[in-house]
């Protein structure tokens, strides 16, 4: 493994080299009044000083923590950096979270101050207020709030810090020079899909050595615009957050993660890191779009054949021949531009992810001219362990990994990772720390994978979710997940269930739009009711297709013997997925624990 060699101290320092190096460039952009509204690497920087003073002004001291209940927006990177800038370690809270578990992370992280911004949150924060017995201030980041001894609104907070700024910005200035590395500067909650959410302590070495390395790829240009709607709370923003000073890129704040789609039109980033779930939508829309007539059809999969050889050329670094190249143009033509200006007509590459990305959808992003780079890592691993560039790329494979992180593969396939990366350990829990991070250094990831040939990693599935059937096979549900809802534009969901039974079956949830037009295409009656329509025996015969098309190409032990539709689409608001759109396993075998004994016992 190379030296590590940080060039910064802390956070802050990044950012105040940032700003000494373009003061007038762009930092972020914003919504506001229906138009996009940028902010300065200058201008940022003391509104964040603003924040911080009077975070000091108010008995913040060095070492306290401060949480941030919020979805993404200008207030919430201020205050981050507010909070740095004090001395201090943010705590990031999901927006989505209800205030009886959000209160859990706002106590166990011992926070003082809380900035949130939903109006029915704070209101509930201030009649509850003793369930949060820490918290000195709550700040509202929404406009309207009654302000009073608990609840001061973010203009007012910020102002009151920027009257005393002169007393405080020595304070700030020696901050800067005194955080160290080691230092926490923030604790990312993982998700809690199994249990009680664990906080994981990153620090600054952590972070700043993901940007170093991520830096060294060189893949971000200065010029480039990133749109980012991953909610901040998670590893994969935060280090979007913080990588963005070290190349001066701008960030675009999405509206909402339903607003994505006409954001990506308005913004026309030059980079957009998702999760897979985004892609999966794209790629049934297109899929579906193109199915809508023969002649349509007809002419988009000439587009992709076309795309597929031109975009094997590519790969290999040769140059197509001229008539595979005039073949192309027209085919971008008539096809492929299309696509790209649904997604602001300047993508030079996505960034996957957060969970596995099924291959199929990146060889057909790639085909239609769509470059998504895909990585790989956890929230302990602040946040990546391997990449995909721009240079060096495998689809189905989640890149190589970064130059200071070491991976080795443990006896029973587990991913082991080790690297100035890795967290700390869990927040108050030093027996679930010692479980998974060694004191060699190795951080014991939950992963099954292996390396390649060419040294790229490649996910298998989470250990935990492993099938073992009662015949003693071992089924990796999420290739199979995913090949599942690749194969159809009908399919939202697909959860695949067979741990210590006979054989697999699997819980369907279906893209609704999807389904009444086909249902109306094929002439069935749309008038009643969503659960009647799914259930009719045209809908589930044409997903038996598709479940007999995936089980051709499984071995028979991990086929799909049976299954179920289930009407409603799992929901982040429903708590069947996390707010990184996965799929909470536990929560849907229990919900569904009757439909799936009926397909064991009948």
């Amino acid at each position: 493994m190379q030296e590590v060699k940080i060039p910064f101290r802390n956070i802050p320092e990044l950012y105040r080299w940032r700003v000494n190096e373009t003061p007038d460039r762009p930092a972020f952009s914003y919504k506001k009044d229906n138009q996009w509204v940028d902010i300065s690497w200058k201008d940022f920087f003391e509104r964040a000083k603003c924040v911080a003073s009077a975070l000091i002004h108010m008995g913040f001291k060095k070492g306290n923590t401060a949480a941030i209940y919020s979805y993404n927006r200008l207030e919430w990177v201020l205050a981050d950096l507010g909070i740095l800038l004090a001395g201090g370690a943010s705590i990031t809270v999901y927006h989505s979270l209800p205030f009886n578990q959000a209160s859990y992370i706002i106590n166990d992280s011992e926070s003082t101050f809380v900035f949130a911004e939903n109006k029915a949150i704070i209101e509930e924060m201030k009649q509850k207020r003793t369930e949060i017995p820490n918290v000195q201030k709550v700040i509202s980041f929404d406009n309207g709030i009654k302000e009073g001894d608990f609840i001061i609104g973010f203009k007012t907070f910020e102002d009151l810090g920027r009257s005393y700024l002169k007393n405080y910005e020595k304070q700030i200035e020696e901050n800067i020079e005194k955080i160290k590395l080691d230092d926490i500067a923030t604790m990312v909650y993982t998700s809690g899909t199994t249990g009680v959410p664990k906080g994981v302590i990153q620090t600054h070495l952590n972070h700043l050595s993901m940007v170093e390395m991520l830096y060294d790829i060189g893949d971000i240009r200065e010029d480039d615009v990133c749109l980012l709607f991953l909610p901040l709370a998670h590893s994969f923003a935060k280090a979007v957050e913080y990588v963005h000073p070290r190349f001066g890129i701008k960030i675009a704040f999405a509206e909402s993660i339903d607003k994505v789609i006409d954001n990506l039109v308005e913004v026309k980033p030059t980079v957009f890191p998702s999760v897979p779930r985004v892609f999966e939508k794209v790629y049934a829309k297109v899929k579906s779009n193109a199915e809508s007539s023969p002649i349509k059809k007809k002419i988009f999969d000439w587009a992709i054949s076309v795309g597929k050889k031109y975009g094997d050329y590519k790969i290999k670094g040769q140059k197509p021949p001229l008539g595979l190249s005039i073949k192309h143009k027209i085919a971008h033509k008539l096809v492929f531009s299309k696509i790209h200006e649904r997604v602001g007509g300047r993508i030079r590459f996505f960034i996957s992810g957060g969970a596995p990305l099924s291959k199929e959808i990146a060889e057909f992003l790639w085909s239609v001219g769509l470059l998504v780079l895909e990585g790989y890592g956890l929230t302990e691993t602040t946040p990546a362990i391997s990449i995909n560039t721009t240079r060096e790329f495998k689809f189905g494979t989640v890149g190589k990994p970064l130059k200071w992180v070491e991976v080795k593969i443990a006896e029973d396939g587990e991913i082991l990772a080790r690297g100035p990366n890795i967290a700390k350990g869990y927040w108050k829990k030093p027996k679930e720390t010692e479980e998974v991070f060694k004191p060699d250094g190795w951080f014991h990831t939950g992963d099954i994978g292996l390396i390649d040939e060419d040294g790229f990693l490649k996910i298998t599935d989470r250990k935990k979710d492993l099938i073992k059937t009662a015949g003693g096979k071992y089924v990796a549900p999420q290739p199979i997940e995913n090949a599942i809802k690749a194969a159809s534009p009908l399919i939202s969901q697909a959860v695949v269930i067979g741990d210590a039974r006979p054989y697999c079956v699997a819980l369907i949830t279906l893209n609704k739009d999807e389904i009444l037009s086909f249902a109306k295409a094929k002439g069935l009656d749309t008038s009643k009711s969503y659960e009647e329509i799914v259930n009719d025996p045209l809908i589930v015969s044409e997903i038996q297709k598709v479940i007999d098309s995936v089980n051709s190409n499984l071995a028979s032990f991990e086929t799909i013997k049976k299954f179920k539709i289930i009407p409603q689409d799992f929901m982040i608001e429903d708590g069947s997925l996390t707010p990184t759109l996965k799929v909470k396993r536990k929560v849907i075998m229990e919900r569904y624990k009757n439909i799936i004994d009926e397909m064991y016992s009948s």
